[in-house]
């Protein structure tokens, strides 16, 4: 007798990526969960590279939501990270040999002054460890092969720059926007062996580059020691489950406790509501018109079922991304 299948599901699950599992790992582990919980073969995807040295917010889009994951990478990314002052990496983490060293530590004081030179629209290097390709190979296949990996300077935003907590290398404190907690008997003008930062950065920026060219600036050198993703798009620390929560689910757990619903990626985009006659002429690739939303995305709706991504334009709507999800009254 053939063994009857869960439907398959639509949506988000956001993992809070442990230190050492890759991205493709994680979404290895979600499909694992849901095969094992007796789901049928789902598609699934993730929202953006973590490395394996890095932790916190992995998006991953189950179902008709891997059609947005390309918008995920789009997306802009807030991260947290130690900056470690005195030794730079050829990884820019704690992952690779030291190739230079520095006598100098900055103060505090130094630090609050150089950030501003790195936010808004800046150049910069990617690391040679990095996964972007040189005439068609990886750049961490080649800098690890021992070529001299040469990659092209890049313009990426920083939107904001904050120091977090100053202090020996370790873990920030969670503190409110523009907080910085000193340790006991530090001042400002004492030198620091490491600093934590959070940055909240365009798409293509690499935190790693962004340690090193700090530590540059203040007369020193250094590499990244910790890198947590805070929020990644619309989907914060407060939406991620850990890898334990979710192995849960192969063992019972309702996936409907953890699955966000695919429009929880379109937390910033208007919601247009649809009649029936409106969405089955979007369900079939045909325009509406007369809409009297502004011009721009919005998600189309009938009742509480995403319809479509689309693009309104002077009263008109067009399809830009339909979904197929199944009718919940079915």
């Amino acid at each position: 007798m053939t063994e009857v299948k869960k439907p398959a599901p639509h949506g988000w699950l956001i993992l809070d990526k442990p230190r050492g599992l890759g991205s493709t790992q994680g979404v290895a582990a979600v499909k694992r969960n849901l095969r094992q919980a007796g789901y049928a073969k789902t598609k699934v995807g993730h929202g953006g590279t973590l490395d394996p040295l890095a932790e916190g917010v992995l998006p991953i889009a189950l179902g008709e939501a891997t059609k947005l994951a390309g918008r995920m990478l789009d997306a802009s990314k807030i991260y947290e990270f130690t900056v470690q002052f005195g030794e730079e990496t050829a990884t820019l983490d704690t992952e690779g040999e030291v190739v230079e060293r520095s006598d100098v530590r900055p103060s505090l004081t130094e630090v609050e002054a150089v950030v501003p030179q790195f936010t808004g629209q800046i150049e910069q290097v990617p690391p040679a460890y990095s996964a972007l390709k040189v005439d068609g190979k990886r750049a961490y296949d080649l800098a690890r092969a021992g070529e001299q990996v040469e990659l092209k300077t890049r313009a990426v935003t920083i939107h904001s720059l904050t120091v977090r907590h100053p202090g020996e290398c370790r873990d920030p404190e969670r503190l409110g926007e523009g907080e910085v907690i000193l340790d006991p008997g530090l001042r400002r003008g004492d030198a620091v062996e490491a600093i934590t930062l959070t940055a909240h950065v365009s798409k293509g920026t690499y935190i790693r580059s962004l340690a090193r060219d700090i530590a540059r600036a203040l007369g020193t050198c250094g590499h990244v020691t910790y890198l947590r993703r805070t929020k990644a798009g619309p989907f914060l620390d407060s939406d991620a489950i850990s890898l334990d929560k979710l192995n849960e689910i192969a063992n019972g757990a309702q996936l409907s406790d953890l699955l966000l619903p695919l429009e929880a990626g379109l937390d910033d985009i208007p919601a247009l509501t649809l009649t029936q006659t409106d969405a089955q002429a979007l369900q079939q690739g045909r325009v509406v018109s007369g809409l009297p939303q502004p011009s721009g995305l919005h998600c189309a709706m009938l009742d509480a079922r995403p319809i479509a991504l689309v693009e309104i334009q002077e009263g008109t709507a067009k399809v830009v991304r339909g979904f197929n999800l199944p009718d919940v009254a079915e």
